[in-house]
């Protein structure tokens, strides 16, 4: 069951209307149940869960880590408030010395208690999306006869999203930013909330507690903005995403057929896909989240407006994003080993050289995470490492840049603007090509054939009639990019989009886009390309 089908919607429709019936404080029980629910049968059509009932493995996993975080966050915060009685009762009697110590005892065991937090949870993702990649990795370098043999290992549904959801809680609790959860079914949701599941945001337990476990009345501005963003996601989704999916998905397998310019349309195709997929998911997300009046971070700002791979990361997929920045690259860049290792740097390889050895060093173990987090492949981690290499390079080129917009005033001219973002875009759909085509060394070749096999005619052939898109497929992927586009520029100037219109122009132009989803969206039985990409993580 994923965010597009009818029993989706159906199930989300009914828990609105109980939602807004029952008495306040029972609101988030009742969240709680329609996400233990609806991750209790994910992956599962109702008719698969009547004839097999039993309790998907995923279960279990998802119940551990949660254990496991109300256990450590519970100890973390008993240390501390212990602690905090023992310096209060013995305020006047202990030396600054001996108050230094006792702090630092106690801050050595929490670290001890959210070290096997991390590890307990963390230990499940790597066990369960990794093991199978750890062997095959060993078995390419043994003889066939003493190969390894594949251990069958289901990975729990949305794994990922939560298991760093509940660190980040964990690890703030640990931090002291955050009080530790004392009602279990109260953190239990946070863990499950359910249109977290499918592909994030992965949200910090400060950010969305306030309105998650808080009582809502029904307001029309929380219905009228949720439905928005859920048509607007529906839009994208259904009308783009699944129209262009078939045609990536066949561009990509028949290597042999489609090289040179074929590689190029298959670039663009899937940066148009993978983006009205991922920000339509997106979408529908907050907007479900908001019809219950709940708060749910933005996870993408204008991601191809961006003028560098940098700012683009600042934008795309936010929430991962600065996740491992909070969580991997400060953390690592401060540590002991780092700090000791930046101060030999700096006096054996000079100030310029030795001040960038940590941030490089913590850079890349970032995006080798990145890319690892993104799927347990060779792909993937060369995906996260073409990133780093490419924000690393630009980074040392800023000086040049500088030099060279001091003597060509260019820098601020639209047309220069218009370039960065081209050239952002092109780099950025470039390096996922490695997302496409899932081999590092056959996604080099084929990206190489994009300057070796040059063939425009392509475009006048009729080629690109038999790709599995018609005329009028075109010309609804053209519209519908019209339209992605005007409401991306709206923004941008405006920093809203169908917030400040009149009630009649706002639902008018929501009706608009539901008869286009009716109409144009390319869904129906048997359809299989609904499923979103980013399930997969």
């Amino acid at each position: 069951m994923n965010l597009t089908s009818a029993e989706f919607i159906i199930t989300v429709i009914v828990l609105a209307v109980l939602y807004y019936i029952v008495p306040k404080k029972a609101q988030w029980p009742l969240l709680l149940v329609g996400s233990l629910g609806f991750y209790y049968v994910a992956g599962r059509s109702y008719k698969e869960l009547i004839a097999h009932p039993s309790c998907p493995p995923q279960m279990i996993y998802i119940l551990v880590t949660f254990v496991t975080a109300f256990i450590c966050a519970y100890v973390m915060g008993r240390i501390d408030g212990k602690a905090k009685e023992y310096l209060a009762a013995n305020k006047g009697t202990i030396s600054k010395e001996e108050k230094k110590a006792f702090k630092a005892k106690a801050k050595s065991r929490k670290w001890a208690v959210l070290l096997i937090g991390l590890i307990i949870a963390l230990g499940l993702l790597c066990v369960t999306k990794y093991t199978n990649f750890v062997i095959a990795n060993i078995n390419s370098f043994l003889k066939e006869g003493s190969r390894i043999k594949p251990l069958n290992i289901i990975v729990p549904a949305a794994i990922s999203y939560y298991t760093f959801q509940t660190c980040s809680y964990v690890i703030d609790v640990y931090r002291g930013k955050t009080e530790p959860q004392k009602n279990p079914f109260k953190l239990l949701l946070f863990v499950t909330f359910f249109p977290l599941l499918v592909q994030g945001p992965i949200c910090r337990y400060d950010d969305l507690a306030p309105t998650l476990f808080g009582g809502h009345k029904l307001e029309e501005c929380n219905i009228s903005q949720g439905l928005t963003r859920i048509i607007w996601g529906f839009f994208k989704k259904m009308v783009v995403a699944n129209r262009l999916a078939p045609v990536v998905i066949a561009l990509a397998a028949d290597t042999n057929s489609y090289r040179g310019t074929f590689v190029f349309i298959l670039m663009l195709f899937y940066a148009f896909d993978l983006y009205c997929d991922f920000t339509g998911g997106i979408d529908i997300t907050i907007g479900i989240a908001r019809v219950f009046g709940i708060n749910v971070a933005e996870n993408f700002n204008l991601p191809y407006f961006s003028k560098n791979i940098k700012e683009y990361w600042n934008h795309w997929h936010i929430t991962m994003g600065t996740w491992f920045t909070d969580y991997i690259f400060y953390p690592v860049s401060v540590c002991g080993p780092m700090l000791k290792l930046s101060k030999w740097s700096r006096e054996h390889l000079g100030q310029k050289v030795g001040k960038r050895v940590t941030v490089y060093l913590s850079s890349l173990l970032v995006w080798f995470t990145t890319g690892l987090w993104h799927g347990a492949a060779w792909n993937f981690i060369v995906w996260g490492l073409m990133n780093y290499v490419v924000i690393m390079i630009s980074q040392e080129l800023e000086p040049l840049y500088a030099k060279f917009h001091s003597k060509v005033k260019i820098k601020n001219t639209i047309g220069y603007g218009i370039f960065e973002i081209v050239r952002t875009i092109l780099l950025m759909s470039m390096i996922r090509m490695f997302d496409v085509y899932r081999n590092v060394p056959l996604t080099f070749k084929m990206v190489g054939t994009m300057f070796t096999k040059v063939n425009l005619r392509i475009f006048t052939d009729g080629s690109l009639l038999n790709i599995g898109l018609t005329k009028p497929d075109y010309i609804v992927l053209l519209a519908s990019f019209a339209i992605i586009l005007t409401v991306s520029i709206i923004k941008a100037r405006k920093g809203y989009v169908f917030k400040k219109e009149t009630f009649a122009v706002r639902h008018f132009l929501l009706a608009v886009l539901l008869i286009a989803i009716v109409v144009f969206g390319a869904y129906g039985v048997g359809y299989d390309s609904t499923q979103f990409i980013y399930n997969q993580f």
